[in-house]
């Protein structure tokens, strides 16, 4: 491009500017294209310039807030984290400056009154927003602006991004934590002098001097360390919410103010240790709650950075190394052993063994051959693959499993909903009482009354009840994920410890939903082996589900000629001048009556061979029915066969109750009634069928195999297709609700014992600010609890 590098204008003379872009100087015709460009670079989203396919329009002068945002809605930038849904847009998105339930309780207020946005959910263990909105009537930039006019900052999540965003944030941390340590150590140096009992005859002159000194060494403290507080607060108050911040700031803010007085007149006492103590402490605090909400969130994170940044394509020219997330669908690439897979793709050439662990939990490996699909971030253990691209990255199953568990996450159940509110009003009911605490003690002694004031609001501060549920959840979930059961929806983890009855679909989900021979009955002069190559030949051409159990006794020296298909009765066909039959008993032996599903090869001379078929149960299928029966869970299988295999199936497990030849109506139906005799149904289901009923049921969950409509009706998938996740999820669930239950019962229990103590004038306010952080700290780490189960 010979003109501007930015929107293609021409470049004015004497002026320059300029912009290096992947080790190249680019040149810009004004300072608006300018700082639209470094923005675009600053966020990480070079790869615009690269797939482009015609110049930006040009940016006028050095554009406001707005103009620098508006490059998100670039169809070409959206590519990358901006998805379709429901004839509406959404993208996650990262936030800045979150502390509390009552953010996001205000940005969700907030955006869900911009015009043209339909939905907003906020996670504040995670730090991010799932917004989806209607074009026509909005923009992203405009919803991006919309976070800004409240104070944070909120950029569209891109995991690669994620951990220098990490790293920046820890730094500021550290520095505003180790000023306020330092502070906090000389403060209590010098204050060991300002104690009367320790040195009751110290003189004036020096007590002033060294409250001076405390004061110098207290205000960068207050100026700089405590300034997220102070923030926090404020935009709270700006927007009409109530923050936990508020009571915070307030409390260091009144013992700062009253000790300067103290301080200047001479007269009553300072408490600077107090306040910088405060600062560290509640610092400290927040630093290790940062820490667990990574530690909590660095599951989903992963799956996505597990998916290799390179990717070598074969093209006319030869062999080239491109970004795998340029990679687009009918592409072809190369795949050495060891190496991970870029995209989503169908193996050309090649058979190997295939990690699958990062996506189903499952950590040996499994067989894959040509024709068969591989995905994005597994990884090939044996041998060279050549592999065609289905779908770009954007789209890949990493991509939909980590969007349906942010999803997941973002969706709030009853509890933490609860949770909030309480919070909130908690914060409310607060700051009354600390105003009735003050009031009072001013009649009673007024010298306590500001200090006692500033004890109830310090102690009663409602960080762990903030903190009792979004944590416990997000840990919760994130633990699940690395045993291969992906929550779709939050309530999933409330209501899975309470279910009385799991209902299961028979094909493809407690058997495998493959048909395969196991017996074979030879009925005249064939033997085994001759009988099972001839059916083989016979069907080697049908895409039936009875041919493919043939297949594998496929002998390639038969040949067959006349190869015709009976519709609904079987297939002929003459094999070295002998013409054979391979059909249905119906057709082929009608008066021999069974329960089994048979098929019978015959010749001229009648029926040679019947051959038993069954669709074979999962492995697991059994040991779960037995746990079920141990735990007093009533168990069902709901299906749509009619056939005497439901019958097999059910007295093989031992399930409770068999419902055979269900529509889907009928299913959800039988379900229904269950509720009315308030038993709580799990559902397990693969098909298209199953879909109805996985949408009613209490909670469900979808085979990774199913089909695409049973999974996005369900709650929650089996990534492995291990039916035993689902005891396992049954057992995280119930230890997610004992850890919510315990966080309140601490949080609610130590507010409840530390008001009366503290508004009776029997707390400091240096042991407040200590228990008050040491209480947020022990819910943190009970939540954490559960990444260890």
């Amino acid at each position: 491009m010979d003109g501007c590098f930015h929107c293609g204008e021409a470049l004015p003379s004497g002026q320059r500017f300029e912009l290096t872009i992947e080790g190249v100087a680019q040149p810009f015709c004004c300072p608006g294209c300018l700082a639209v460009a470094e923005t675009i670079i600053d966020c990480g989203l070079a790869s615009y310039y690269q797939h482009r396919s015609a110049p930006a329009p040009k940016a006028d002068a050095v554009p406001d807030e707005l103009k620098v945002l508006q490059h998100y809605d670039l169809a070409e930038i959206q590519q990358d984290f901006v998805i379709d849904k429901d004839n509406l847009k959404e993208v996650q998105l990262s936030i800045s400056g979150i502390s509390c339930a009552a953010c996001a309780w205000l940005i969700e207020r907030h955006l869900s009154r911009l015009p043209g946005v339909a939905l907003i959910q906020v996670n504040t263990t995670t730090e991010r927003a799932r917004v989806r909105w209607d074009e026509q009537h909005t923009s992203l930039s405009n919803v991006l602006a919309g976070f800004t006019s409240i104070g944070y900052q909120a950029r569209p999540f891109q995991p690669h991004q994620l951990e220098q965003a990490y790293n920046k944030e820890v730094k500021a941390y550290l520095l505003r934590m180790g000023v306020a340590g330092i502070a906090s150590m000389q403060v209590m140096m010098v204050a060991i002098a300002l104690y009367e009992d320790l040195f009751p005859n110290t003189d004036a002159g020096l007590v002033s001097y060294f409250r001076w000194i405390s004061l110098w060494l207290c205000i960068p403290v207050m100026g700089y360390s405590a300034l997220p507080f102070y923030r926090n607060a404020w935009r709270g108050l700006k927007n009409r919410a109530l923050n936990m911040d508020l009571p915070v700031s307030m409390a260091m803010i009144f013992a700062f103010i009253a000790s300067v007085y103290a301080t200047v007149t001479g007269t009553g006492d300072v408490y600077y240790e107090c306040v910088s103590m405060f600062a560290f402490l509640l610092l400290t605090g927040r630093f290790l709650e940062m820490r667990a909400k990574r530690r909590a969130s660095e599951t989903t994170a992963n799956l996505t950075l597990l998916v290799p940044m390179l990717a070598r394509v074969e093209t006319d020219e030869g062999e080239s190394e491109v970004a795998a997330k340029t990679l687009q669908a009918e592409q072809v690439v190369l795949v050495a052993p060891g190496s991970q897979i870029p995209a989503d793709a169908l193996i050309l050439e090649g058979s190997t063994s295939i990690d699958e662990s990062m996506l189903t939990g499952e950590h040996l490996p499994v067989l894959r051959h040509v024709g068969d699909t591989v995905f994005a971030g597994t990884t090939n253990i044996e041998s060279p693959l050549r592999l065609k691209v289905l779908r770009n990255l954007a789209n890949a199953r990493v991509s939909e499993i980590l969007r349906a568990q942010d999803d997941a996450l973002a969706e709030k159940p009853k509890v933490a909903i609860l949770a909030d509110q309480l919070s909130r009003y908690f914060v409310a009911a607060l700051l009354i009482v600390t105003l009735a605490t003050y009031v009072i003690w001013l009649q009673l002694d007024s010298t306590k009354a500001f200090w006692i004031m500033l004890s109830v609001l310090v102690a009663t501060c409602p960080c762990a009840l903030s903190l009792a549920t979004p944590t416990a959840l997000t840990v919760a979930t994130s633990r699940l994920s690395r045993s291969g059961v992906l929550v779709r929806r939050a309530h999933v983890l409330d209501t899975l410890s309470k279910v009385t009855r799991m209902v299961f679909d028979k094909t493809g989900t407690l058997t495998r939903g493959e048909i395969s021979l196991i017996d074979t009955q030879l009925l005249g002069e064939l033997d085994e082996a001759q009988a099972k190559s001839i059916a083989a030949a016979l069907e080697t051409q049908s895409e039936h589900p009875i041919a493919r159990a043939f297949s594998p006794f496929y002998d390639a020296n038969l040949s067959v000629s006349q190869r015709t298909n009976q519709v609904g009765q079987g297939v002929t066909g003459i094999i070295d001048g002998v013409e054979w039959r391979l059909g249905s008993g119906a057709w082929l032996a009608p008066l021999e009556k069974t329960t089994d599903l048979s098929v019978y090869l015959a010749n001229e001379s009648g029926v040679v061979a019947r051959f038993s078929l069954a669709d074979p149960l999962r492995e697991e299928a059994q040991a779960l029915i037995s746990q079920c029966r141990e735990q007093g869970i009533s168990t069902t299988i709901l299906t749509g066969d009619s056939s005497g295999q439901a019958e097999r199936v059910a007295s093989q497990l031992g399930v409770d109750k068999l419902v055979k030849h269900a529509s889907p109506d009928d299913k959800l139906n039988y379900l229904r009634e269950r509720d009315k005799a308030a038993e709580v149904c799990l559902m397990v289901g693969d098909g298209i069928n199953d879909a109805p009923v996985l949408a009613g049921a209490h909670v469900s969950f979808a085979m990774a195999g199913g089909t695409d409509i049973a999974k996005s009706s369900a709650d929650a998938l089996l990534l492995a297709d291990d039916l035993r996740h689902i005891l396992t999820a049954r057992h995280v669930s119930a230890r997610c609700r004992a850890v919510i239950k315990q966080n309140f019962s601490w949080a609610l229990g130590y507010n409840l014992i530390i008001l009366p103590l503290a508004a009776t004038g029997h707390v400091s306010p240096w042991f407040a600010m200590v228990g008050m952080s040491v209480s947020s700290l022990i819910v943190m780490t009970n939540s954490l609890r559960l990444a260890r189960i």
